[in-house]
């Protein structure tokens, strides 16, 4: 049985993975809390300091009427597009030839390769 407080062997895997997992967990934390639309100050040991406020109504105003510029743009651009598709003649599928002999009777099976070599 293990002592109290003492880690097992660990392989650099297992370690690697521990590392990642709690990175993402503290990064998910930090977007939730970024994209709050709450007032907020994120100090990090006093090495990065950030800070978040909410947009203004105006800023939201203009953010709007940008979305929907760009989503007018979209409409028509797939609308150009549909037209376009529209004006040009679709292809007619031309016919395969059969694999079959001029004849109608399928080719002949190839004959199996002779195990001569073995002998060499």
């Amino acid at each position: 049985m293990s002592e109290a407080g003492q880690l097992q062997d660990y392989s650099v895997d297992q370690a690697a993975g521990a590392i990642v997992l709690v990175l993402g967990a503290v990064a998910s934390l930090l977007l939730v809390v970024w994209q709050s639309k709450c007032h907020c100050k994120v100090n990090l040991c006093y090495i990065f300091q950030c800070e978040r406020r909410p947009p203004s109504e105006d800023e939201i105003k203009g953010l709007k009427d940008n979305a929907k510029d760009l989503k007018d743009k979209a409409k028509q651009k797939q609308q150009a597009q549909a037209s376009r598709q529209n004006k040009k003649p679709t292809p007619t599928p031309t016919p395969t030839p059969s694999p079959r002999s001029p004849g109608g009777e399928p080719e002949p099976e190839p004959e199996p390769i002779s195990s001569s070599w073995r002998t060499l």
